[in-house]
């Protein structure tokens, strides 16, 4: 299936700051590069940076309050939703009770450093028993998986990618006995765990530090298939799900980009 463009308005995420401060005459300074001086600044006219502390040691950060333009590449298996700050900046094109429903995504936003990436990713069910093709030889419990990488548009870099540093959470599980998988009556013999989603979740500000770290899966596991191969993934990239790719069918993710 062929990729989707979006673009949505700007997301302002956090207040500009101001420096008035000499500029360094070296011009090959790049955001993460050491540097001499703290305070001292340099960049182009699109992205500014100042020299400063950063574990010890001086390296160029970009100024506080610029905006970019980003890219996010997402393929999901079947549907995701894609949130900057808290703010819903796009989701699949393909509704989540398409069955098959495989395709690739690119949804475009603006935000400033730092800014969090909230993630919903829905594997495929028919119902709450999480088996897909009731009543039919191909009843079964399905499986999830994702990738997603983001780029910042002024420099052409990866600045984000899916990987076992995302956090995520589980809110829909089913069929937790999975000995009703091939049930006449899967509906009163699935059993299932079903939680809200947590208030603020995609927010910048909710602690995540109790979420489960990302698992990672290589593609013969997930099966990837179309949408997949139109986007160029990034090395880094990985397919990632929650422990479970059969019975945890919805996830939460969050991941910070600094």
């Amino acid at each position: 299936m062929k990729i989707i463009p979006k673009v949505v308005s700007s997301v302002a995420l956090i207040a500009s700051i101001a420096f008035n401060l000499p500029m360094q005459s070296a011009s090959a300074a790049s955001a993460g590069g050491s540097c001499s001086k703290a305070g001292l600044t340099s960049g182009s006219s699109s992205i500014k940076l100042v020299c400063t502390k950063a574990n010890g040691k001086l390296v160029w950060q970009i100024t506080t309050g610029q905006k970019f333009t980003f890219v996010a590449e997402v393929w999901a298996d079947n549907w995701f939703a894609l949130y900057i700050n808290g703010v819903l900046v796009g989701q699949d094109s393909v509704s989540i009770t398409t069955e098959k429903s495989f395709n690739s995504e690119k949804i475009s936003f603006t935000a400033s450093y730092p800014f969090v990436i909230g993630m919903v990713t829905k594997d495929f069910i028919q119902n709450d028993t999480g088996l897909e093709y009731i009543g039919s030889d191909r009843q079964q419990i399905g499986d999830g998986g994702f990738i997603a990488q983001f780029s910042n548009i002024s420099t052409g870099k990866v600045v984000a990618y899916t990987s076992g540093a995302w956090r995520g959470y589980v809110i829909h599980q089913a069929p937790l006995n999975v000995s009703c998988e091939k049930s006449k009556t899967p509906t009163t013999e699935c059993k299932s765990k079903i939680q809200a989603e947590p208030s603020g979740w995609s927010q910048k500000t909710f602690d995540d530090s109790k979420w489960s770290l990302a698992s990672v899966y290589t593609k013969e596991a997930v099966g990837v298939k179309d949408g997949y191969n139109d986007i160029n993934w990034s090395s880094q990239a990985q397919l990632i799900w929650s422990s479970d790719l059969k019975i945890d069918n919805t996830v939460l993710w969050r991941f910070t980009v600094s």
